[in-house]
């Protein structure tokens, strides 16, 4: 197999807690298929561009707002994309909803995490700290985090992992959100990477023998 690695952009609307788990995975030897080569961001203000920086990663923002129409910020995304030779697609707490337009550009390229156990706790509307907050309103015990192809149905794709995480007494959804961040969306997505991009880099293989 040759050593070249799978480009990845990661895209971010705020903090970047997620990417910065993937930025240290990638230091530490977890994802050694892919290599973070772009994080975009639809909000100047996110502190994840700072991450971004401070690892040497490039970044560009791309305004939703400045944009005349959602197929206008979608092609600005593609071109960013297609300028940088990305294959894979990481959505990290991005705020945006891609449509099919984008989507079907990049099937099973696009990944997700999700702050629950799919199909709970999803879809339109479920986002931060609401899918905490719905989880322990209906009294499950156990909860956890999934990561997911993308497709045009907001977390509809393909299930690649999940991790449960317990519910305890007291729980708020705050510290539940926490809890799923450490114990289960900053282990499977770094590691649903290292999966997908070894999965890409495997089949240029194939293709290129063929």
């Amino acid at each position: 197999m040759s050593n070249e690695k799978v480009k990845i952009a990661v895209f971010v609307s705020g903090g970047g807690t997620n990417l910065q788990a993937l930025i240290d995975k990638q230091k530490s030897g977890v994802i050694t298929s892919g290599e973070i080569k772009l994080v975009v961001s639809n909000n100047p203000n996110a502190f994840a561009l700072e991450r971004a920086a401070k690892a040497d990663i490039k970044t560009a923002v791309v305004s939703r707002k400045e944009c005349g129409t959602q197929l206008e910020f979608e092609d600005k995304l593609i071109a960013l994309l297609e300028e940088n030779g990305i294959e894979l697609i990481v959505l990290a707490g991005f705020m945006c909803i891609l449509s099919e337009h984008f989507t079907a550009k990049y099937p099973k390229r696009i990944i997700n995490v999700h702050p629950s156990l799919i199909p709970s706790f999803c879809g339109k509307g479920f986002y931060g700290l609401k899918v905490h907050e719905a989880a322990l309103a209906y009294g499950v015990k156990v909860t956890g985090a999934t990561v997911h192809f993308v497709n045009e149905i907001p977390d509809g794709g393909e299930i690649i992992m999940q991790k449960a995480v317990e519910i305890e007494d007291g729980d708020t959804p705050e510290v539940l959100q926490k809890r799923v961040m450490v114990n289960a969306e900053w282990i499977i997505l770094p590691q649903a990477v290292e999966k997908v991009s070894r999965g890409l880099l495997e089949r240029t293989t194939v293709d290129n023998v063929r």
